[in-house]
């Protein structure tokens, strides 16, 4: 039976490399058309990065460190801490899943942190997944836009939600999935995407962490690990598997997004992703509910012929 179903993941995953997936990441200038963005990247599922297309917008004239001291350095924010830079993710010991310590702070303080270059120091990431960009961000929302028109015509909603993204380069996003389609503009700096597609499910090493937090980082060395207090857990891919040089233990395909200043990154629902950046990098998304359609009940179907596949390779 595990054969019979390592073959079926094969296939799946040979087709896909062969029918639809380019093999890297498309560039094209601009904004597109809504009924363009649709047929061309949404549909079929495929990311693509959009040069320049938000280069128009405000911020990325104006959101220099200095402009952005002057406007919102005494406004209250708050900021995600952790040791390593890791945050959402599993400890380096393995043992948990990692939630940051979210520390309340003026935002003048927060630059002046990003400042501080010390690989002894905490890392500070400013990476609140709540809408911050129309919350404790609203004061923002002029420079940039609280929907991506074209996006929001092609989707037929408005975002669930509008993020600001801003950080040290040690910060790290680890591998993992989102069920929402997603707009990455980014403002200054550098992201770098590593992605692999739905039907790389089966190559993903999954484990089940029980969830604590960082509290009181002071230090990289001097911080608190608390479990949380109903023993919760989370199923997550385990840490340094999508980088791993062994072709018998990553995924098998990955596709590199490098997106800078002024251009935008249709990321997919549900493809895998871990994401870095250079230092004090700024950037806004914009999160749309992805279609609950024939294509989740497809991975919904996967997801179970996984967690099958490991039960029986664990009875054996």
């Amino acid at each position: 039976m595990c054969d019979t179903i390592a073959e079926g993941f094969k296939i799946l995953q040979d087709t896909a490399n062969d029918l639809y997936l380019q093999g890297r990441v498309a560039e094209v200038e601009g904004a597109p058309e809504p009924l363009e963005f649709l047929r061309e990247w949404v549909s079929p599922n495929v990311p693509v990065i959009l040069k320049k297309a938000c280069k128009s917008f405000a911020a990325c004239r104006k959101w220099s460190p200095q402009f952005l001291r002057e406007k919102i350095g005494d406004q209250i924010v708050t900021v995600a801490v952790t040791p390593n830079g890791w945050a959402d993710a599993v400890s380096d010991d393995g043992k948990f899943f990692m939630l940051p310590e979210e520390r309340q702070m003026k935002f003048s303080d927060f630059l002046d942190r990003l400042n501080e270059k010390s690989e002894l120091n905490p890392v500070f990431y400013m990476q609140q997944q709540n809408s911050n960009l129309t919350g404790e961000m609203k004061c923002l929302i002029g420079d940039v836009p609280e929907e991506i028109n074209w996006a929001s015509t092609a989707f037929g909603v408005k975002p669930d939600a509008a993020n600001f993204w801003m950080g040290d380069q040690r910060a790290v996003t680890s591998t993992h999935k989102d069920p929402y389609e997603n707009i990455y503009c980014v403002i200054h700096g550098v992201k770098q995407f590593l992605l692999s597609p739905p039907t790389d499910l089966p190559s993903m090493q999954y484990k089940m962490f029980p969830v604590a937090m960082y509290e009181k980082v002071k230090t990289r060395q001097d911080f608190t690990i608390v479990q949380c207090e109903d023993k919760s857990t989370v199923r997550w891919i385990c840490p340094g598997f999508a980088e791993a040089k062994n072709s018998k233990t990553r995924p098998s395909t990955q596709l590199i997004a490098r997106v800078e200043a002024g251009d935008m990154l249709y990321l997919p629902s549900l493809w895998f992703h871990q994401v870095s950046q250079s230092h004090g990098c700024i950037a806004v998304n914009y999160w749309y509910d992805m279609k609950f359609d024939i294509k989740y009940a497809y991975f919904s179907m996967l997801e179970h012929l996984c967690l099958s596949n490991e039960l029986l390779n664990c009875e054996n």
